[in-house]
């Protein structure tokens, strides 16, 4: 039997939500901004350079950036990528191949660290590090030190501005 890359939470789900919602006090809004408490340390950056981004380099260098920290910190674990009001997975990253060089049985990830609609989410399994895409605010707030070590200089270089470091403002 093959090992799957990625599975769907399902009797679990509400609980990974229940938690996330308790520790990160996340109050869904299109107009407060933040809509969790972003803990310390995070850095959150505006996603608006990628609007002017035609051909979406920026956004896949963004992904690769994301995708590949996550993966070199969780090793041989898995992760949880949470997508707001709809189907979210346990993902093993180590069984996922580069893109659009997956062989045969090999999946992409099943969801983007871009907040595409709705919220996004990339947790690790005990919510130490992560990331947390507001579609309505347009940010991406990387936390914890692991994942900030690992990824902040090449999500600077894509995103450039940063709005709020520890959950204040970065223009204070």
């Amino acid at each position: 039997m093959a090992t799957r890359a990625y599975q769907e939470l399902r009797g679990e789900v509400t609980r990974v939500w229940d938690q996330f919602y308790a520790m990160f006090d996340f109050r869904p809004s299109m107009h407060r901004f933040p809509a969790i408490v972003e803990p310390t340390p995070s850095v959150t950056w505006s996603l608006t350079p990628l609007d002017d981004d035609p051909a979406d380099v920026g956004l896949d260098r963004l992904t690769e950036v994301v995708q590949a920290g996550f993966a070199s910190l969780v090793g041989e674990g898995s992760l949880l990528c949470l997508d707001w009001q709809h189907p979210c997975y346990r993902v093993w990253p180590r069984l996922i191949g580069p893109e659009n060089l997956d062989p045969p049985g090999r999946p992409g990830w099943p969801l983007s660290p871009y907040p595409d609609g709705d919220y996004h989410i990339y947790l690790s399994e005990d919510f130490r590090f992560g990331s947390f895409g507001h579609p309505w605010e347009s940010s991406l707030c990387i936390f914890g030190t692991e994942l900030l070590d690992a990824i902040a200089a090449d999500v600077h270089a894509v995103l450039r501005h940063v709005i709020r470091r520890d959950g204040r403002s970065a223009a204070a």
